[in-house]
């Protein structure tokens, strides 16, 4: 047993029950005149959508679980590239032999989501209009979006029906948008650490952080492509956002006021504490891996959902799914999307008659913990899955 560092935190990772090694796939749609229809009514193409498969379809086309990724991940949810890869995907420790996500029952796909920097097309991929980086050239997007994106690749891969549609965080957005726009192929979807809307607190931290990236000297209106990146102002964004992922006690627990050296403290302003240095790291690393018009891009998505927008409450939108059950999980230190935004989704399904399975979590780590209670995760998803 080891530990690594993905995004958000430290996961634990366990060799046993992995899928091995595994491919990222690319599916490309929407070629012109045959563009896709965003939203906003905006159009583009043509879109490729990097994905990866884990375990086998069956025959009838109806055994799959679509695994949506969270803000900053990718379509690598599971397995290894190569041998010598250090880490293996996002959510290895739930998808796999055994795992949560059986891969010896359900055929897996996690595609990377649209206006992303991992292979799916976004504001970093060449506009072949103009033989450049789209920059802010690339229209705005929304979770529906993404979601009529993953549709087309579901289609090219032959798929009928979808077992379940699962996703923490953002990833829950997708999943309940799923369940609204293509009600008659999703049969449940598991909504972890989510909401049906943005709360203005993270709406507002979401802002500081698009700014800290616009007022970089060099993010250039979003055309820095060949030259220098807005590094300064994406670790800074990169920090604040990270913060939303942490707790107050895991925070004391893991760093407390923790000094290498507290008598430098009083001697020079560049003296820090341990927490300090952690969210250094984690910006300074994120910058090495990341666009930063994505970031902006990808957040204001979040910002924008509604699940209940065009209706008059959440539970009238909620009238559209045809799930046959429903499992929300949320965690008592989750201060990005608190227990009471997976109590309006619960309660919304209910008044819906919609078999809806909840647990509220008791874990001290925060929004993270939907990255990191992987055994309690594994316990109800598995009970969850096998019910029906």
């Amino acid at each position: 047993m080891n530990q690594r560092s993905f995004g958000e935190s430290p996961v634990v990772i366990i060799e046993e029950g992995s899928v091995g090694l595994v491919e990222t796939k690319y599916f490309t749609f929407a070629y012109p005149p045959d563009l896709f229809q965003m939203e906003n009514g905006l159009t583009l193409g043509p879109i490729t959508v990097a994905y990866e498969t884990y375990g086998r379809l069956s025959e009838s086309a109806d055994n799959v679980i679509l695994v949506e990724h969270a803000l900053t991940a990718s379509a690598h949810a599971a397995g290894k590239h190569a041998p010598e890869d250090k880490v293996p995907g996002w959510w290895d420790v739930m998808i796999g032999p055994g795992k949560a996500f059986d891969t010896e029952k359900y055929f897996v796909v996690c595609s990377n989501i649209l206006g992303s920097c991992y292979g799916t097309t976004g504001p970093s991929s060449i506009n072949l209009a103009t033989g450049r980086p789209y920059g802010l050239d690339f229209p705005l997007i929304t979770i529906r979006d993404m979601v009529s994106v993953q549709k087309a690749l579901i289609d090219s891969l032959g798929v009928k029906r979808i077992k379940a549609v699962a996703g923490g965080s953002m990833g829950g957005m997708q999943a309940m948008e799923w369940a609204l726009s293509y009600p008659g192929i999703v049969d449940s979807v598991v909504l972890v650490a989510s909401g049906a809307v943005s709360n203005p607190q993270s709406i507002a931290i979401h802002k500081v952080g698009i700014r800290a990236i616009m007022d970089d000297p060099d993010w250039n209106s979003g055309d820095y492509y060949g030259g220098n990146p807005p590094a300064k102002g994406l670790a800074i964004a990169r920090m604040i956002g990270h913060i939303t992922y942490l707790s107050h006690n895991w925070l004391w627990e893991k760093f407390g006021r923790n000094h290498p050296d507290p008598v430098s403290m009083k001697l020079r302003l560049d003296s820090n504490f341990d927490i300090e240095d952690y969210l250094e790291y984690q910006g300074a690393s994120f910058v090495k891996r990341f666009d930063a018009n994505s970031y902006i891009y990808i957040m204001r998505a979040i910002d924008i959902y509604d699940a209940a927008e065009g209706y008059g409450s959440l539970a009238e939108s909620f009238m559209r799914m045809r799930c046959r059950k429903a499992l929300v999980a949320s965690f008592t230190s989750d201060w990005l999307f608190p227990t009471y935004q997976s109590h309006e989704i619960v309660d919304a399904l209910h008044e819906n008659n919609i078999e809806c399975h909840y647990r509220e979590i008791d874990s001290p780590y925060g929004h993270d913990s939907f990255l990191l209670e992987y055994m309690i995760l594994t316990e109800s998803i598995k009970g969850f899955l096998s019910s029906f």
